[in-house]
C-alpha cells in the first residue's frame, strides 16, 4: 500500500503543470513632451507600437515574464504622446519538455499579459486627455515562428 501512494505521488510530481502566480504592471510611464500646446493641434496623429518580451528564471519551474509596449503618437516631428507600459507576470512552469516550455514563454504568457497591457495603454492615454488608444490583438505565435526564423536566415 504505501508504494502504492510513493508511485502515484512520484507520477504526480512529474505531471506537466502550468500557473499564474501574480500579474503586475512593472513599469508604467506617460510623456507629454509637448503639453498643453499639443491640446490645441487638429491634425490627425499617426500611432506607432513597439513590442517586446523579456523572461527571467526566479526559482525552479517560477518564471517572470515581462512583455512590454510602448506607443507613440506623433503629429509630423511632434510627439503628441507616449506611453509604455511593462506588465509582468510570474507563472509556474513544471515538467515541460524544453521545447514545449519556450513556446509557453514566448506565446502562452505574453497572450495572458497582452489584455492588460491593452487596457493600461487606453486608461492612461484617456486620463491624459486624448481620445482612447485600442490596440489590435497580437498575434504572439507567429511573432515566436518569426523569431525563430531569424537566425536561420543570417546562417545561410
Amino acid at each position: 500500500m504505501a508504494e502504492n501512494d510513493l508511485a502515484q505521488q512520484a507520477a504526480q510530481d512529474q505531471t506537466p503543470s502550468f500557473g499564474i502566480e501574480k500579474i503586475y504592471i512593472k513599469d508604467l510611464s506617460l510623456e507629454i513632451p509637448h503639453a498643453p500646446q499639443i491640446f490645441i493641434q487638429r491634425e490627425a496623429p499617426q500611432v506607432g507600437i513597439e513590442l517586446s518580451n523579456a523572461t527571467t528564471q526566479i526559482d525552479e519551474g517560477v518564471y517572470q515574464v515581462v512583455t512590454t509596449v510602448t506607443v507613440t503618437s506623433k503629429i509630423e516631428d511632434k510627439t503628441v504622446f507616449l506611453v509604455e507600459v511593462a506588465q509582468a507576470g510570474i507563472f509556474q512552469v513544471r515538467n515541460i519538455p524544453a521545447e514545449n516550455l519556450e513556446v509557453i514563454l514566448s506565446v502562452t504568457c505574453p497572450n495572458i499579459l497582452f489584455p492588460y497591457i491593452r487596457e493600461a495603454v487606453s486608461d492612461i492615454v484617456v486620463r491624459a486627455g486624448f481620445p482612447p488608444v485600442l490596440l489590435n490583438p497580437i498575434n504572439f505565435e507567429a511573432l515566436y515562428a518569426q523569431q525563430k526564423q531569424q537566425p536561420e536566415a543570417t546562417t545561410h
